[in-house]
This record gives structure tokens, sequence and C-alpha cells, in this order.
């Protein structure tokens, strides 16, 4: 159930991160006086790189964890060929610590060395459950697919509306769509919702607020 809600977390802000830095930029371009095609643009532009950076991050981030794990496997693998009577003590100290008396602590060791030593060791000792396994592709795709998700939400708006319309539904979406996943995020976090959804507004409403300016102050001056 953690792990779940581990995974669904980072999902709520990877749509955060797609709608906040998508919609900041649409605004900028547009607080610029850029052209539709322009705005477009950019905001597919923004879409596609930001989905891409997130992969990317995510993916050596996770391969960095998966080479340490590994690592670990390996060396436990090592130490159960050189030593295995020493790894059963090890294996049986673990479940004795873990509430077992002594000899049920062994009498389970010895049952679990005798089907997979390793595997008893990789989950008991390294503590590394299969479904908690470091995936890099999966979390990269994932990743991807989360700030996608968020992004195209204010994207969206840009396209389907036009002129001064534009910029007042861009806002109005990013804001609806960060208010709703901030309450879906302290739902899942067990924070106060209407706390966590009032502070990504106030926060993302500065951050398109800022961006807008900059882009229009860049705009008259260029």
């Amino acid at each position: 159930m953690s792990y779940r809600s581990n995974w669904l977390r980072a999902a709520v802000l990877g749509a955060n991160d797609g709608i906040l830095s998508v919609s900041s930029l649409i605004l900028g371009v547009a607080g610029s006086g850029a052209s539709r095609h322009a705005v477009i643009t950019a905001g597919v532009a923004a879409l596609v790189a930001g989905a891409l950076s997130m992969a990317a991050g995510e993916y050596v981030s996770v391969s960095s964890q998966r080479d340490t794990e590994n690592a670990d496997v390996s060396l436990e693998r090592r130490e159960l060929e050189q030593d295995p009577a020493a790894e059963l003590h090890e294996l049986a100290s673990i479940y004795e610590q873990r509430g077992l008396s002594t000899g049920l602590a062994a009498q389970v060791a010895e049952a679990l060395t005798a089907r997979d030593p390793l595997a008893a060791h990789i989950r008991d000792e390294l503590g590394l459950e299969d479904d908690r396994r470091a995936r890099p592709l999966q979390a990269a795709g994932s990743s991807a697919l989360a700030f996608s998700s968020g992004a195209i939400m204010p994207l969206l708006a840009a396209v389907v509306f036009g002129g001064a319309l534009r910029t007042v539904a861009t806002v109005v979406v990013a804001l609806l769509a960060l208010a709703g996943l901030g309450f879906v995020g302290a739902r899942i976090g067990g924070a106060n919702e209407l706390r966590a959804s009032a502070r990504v507004i106030v926060w993302g409403a500065i951050a398109m607020a800022v961006t807008y300016g900059i882009g229009a102050v860049i705009g008259s001056v260029v």
C-alpha cells in the first residue's frame, strides 16, 4: 500500500510540473505579444522537451539505483558461495531480531535457505522486494506520461481559445488542474486538502504572473 501511495504521489508531482511549466511558458510567450502560432509552437515544444527531460532524468537516477542494487546482490551471491554457514547464521539472526525465538529463527532460516538462499537474503537482509526493485525504463515512461498528462491541459486551453481569452483560459485551466492535483496529493499523503490546494494555487499563480510579466517586458524591449 505504501509503495502504491509513493507511486501515486510521484505521478501527481509530475503532472503538477507539467501544468505549471507549460502554462507559465505559454503565458510568457503570449505576454511578449507573440502570434498564436508562436504560442502554440512554444507550448508543444515545452511539453515534448519537459517530458523527455523528466524521462531522461528519471532513467539516469533509477539506473544508478539499479546498479547499486545489482552490486549488493552480486556481493551477497559471493558471500553465500564463500561462507554459506555464516550467511545462514546471519539470516537466522535477522529473524531473531524480528521477534522469533532462537530455535524458530534457525528453522525458518534453514527452510528458506534450502529453497532459495539468495532470494531469502535479497528480501530479508537487503530489503529488496521484487515489486520495489528499481526499473529505469518503467520509471522513465511513468515520469514522461505524468508530465505530459499535466502539460496537455493548459496547452489545449491555448489551442482552443484565441485572442485575450487564450491567456485567461490558460490561467483558469492551469489553476483548476493544480488545485485538483493538490487535493489528490494531500489526500494520498494524509494532509489537509484545502490547505494543500490553496498553497499550490497561490504559488502557481505567482509563477505564471511572474513569467507573463517577464514576457511582456521582453516583448516591449525586443
